[in-house]
């Protein structure tokens, strides 16, 4: 199974964004963007991709020892970026240093659960609002983000996402995201 680790934002931040996506979605070339639903909105911490099921044990208890070791911090979504003209996102702020921690903890658990990551690189904070097969010109997007200051909102658990990519080429299709596993931090809950 294809999965995840990641924080979900709170239903006042999911909000607060779509009102700027919907701004987004009206600029010039946002019809040739792939835009994610609010419903796989996330911080992704640690992509693992396909997990053997027989490691999700070992990735259970490695996870959860991650949750338990972070204290509850406090983020909000604010600018946004591109990676290579391919991606743009939406930023967060706020508790940075221990979102990066938890981030590093939980590519430690899936490494030490036997799950090969790939290369390890500094962890940069985003939430993923549209993708693009080809490079687009994405700066008037990026503009508009900067404006972006959401609510702050207590990260307070550690997810596992299972995501299940579409299959038919239907237009529109998007990934599906399923919790596996959740873990409060601090050991809270």
């Amino acid at each position: 199974m294809r999965l995840f680790a990641a924080v979900l934002p709170s239903a006042q931040a999911v909000a607060e964004l779509g009102l700027v996506v919907r701004k987004l979605g009206t600029l010039p070339g946002a019809d040739a963007l792939r835009w994610t639903g609010r419903d796989g909105w996330h911080l992704t911490l640690a992509f693992l991709g396909e997990t053997d099921e027989a490691l999700l044990a070992e990735l259970d208890t490695r996870l959860g020892r991650a949750a338990r070791r972070t204290e509850p911090f406090t983020v909000r979504l604010h600018g946004g970026g591109r990676f290579d003209g391919r991606a743009l996102w939406a930023g967060v702020a706020g508790a940075i240093d221990p979102l990066r921690l938890l981030a590093e903890r939980a590519d430690a658990a899936a490494r030490r659960s036997g799950i090969a990551m790939d290369a390890h690189r500094r962890y940069v904070p985003h939430l993923t609002l549209a993708r693009s097969r080809t490079p687009v010109d994405l700066r008037p997007y990026v503009a508009e983000l900067a404006a972006l200051e959401g609510s702050p909102w207590q990260v307070a658990e550690l997810i596992l996402v299972r995501s299940t990519l579409p299959r038919g080429g239907v237009p529109g299709e998007r990934p599906r995201y399923e919790p596996v596993a959740r873990w409060p931090l601090g050991g809270g809950g």
